[in-house]
């Protein structure tokens, strides 16, 4: 089975979409998230993939009435981002598995159906941004290698090419870029 993760924060003003907030108020920017997850989580029901929420902070996310009662919900669990994901792709482990960020308005049913595809002749799957990070990483029934985004620079432009870099020799698919939502100007972005 498919499995589609969705990292999720609590929306909390001044815990969740900080830079975004910054711009245009903090319980504005949660709010903007409370509403964008939800909108995300009813375009991606699909029957060709379950969707789990990783959630944080950990025991709150686990029983929050925000999120859908129906999704099973994991915890990130400590550390940066890249010790969240590497344990999410452990958790479900063999794959295929596929995780994606909440915060990217554009992300529809056909674009995560194509990164399952892209699994298939492939070890992993990446979807760029345009501001030198992804929206999406994915790995086959494979292990995860225990290297896999060990150095890499997050929150920067070189956060796909650290990651691309600690995949070595992994035969690597990437599919559309889309963009993510850090400012208010990224909300007026005419492909979002």
């Amino acid at each position: 089975m498919n499995t589609l993760v969705v990292m999720v924060k609590e929306p909390r003003p001044g815990r969740v979409k900080t830079r975004l907030g910054r711009d245009i108020g903090m319980v504005s920017a949660a709010w903007w998230f409370r509403h964008q997850v939800s909108a995300l989580l009813r375009r991606l029901r699909d029957p060709r993939w379950q969707i789990v929420l990783a959630v944080t902070p950990d025991a709150k996310g686990l029983t929050s009435r925000v999120w859908p009662r129906d999704l099973l919900r994991i915890p990130q669990g400590p550390g940066d981002l890249g010790d969240r994901m590497g344990r999410v792709l452990r958790a479900f482990a063999p794959g295929p598995v596929c995780i994606i960020g909440a915060d990217i308005p554009g992300i529809s049913s056909a674009h995560i159906a194509e990164a399952f595809a892209a699994l298939g002749p492939n070890e992993t799957v990446i979807g760029p941004a345009p501001d030198g990070g992804y929206w999406l990483i994915g790995l086959s029934a494979l292990r995860v290698p225990r290297h896999l985004f060990a150095g890499v620079r997050w929150s920067s432009e070189h956060a796909l090419a650290d990651t691309l870099a600690t995949m070595g020799d992994m035969r690597v698919a990437q599919v559309a870029m889309l963009r993510d939502v850090d400012r208010a100007a990224d909300l007026d972005s005419p492909d979002i």
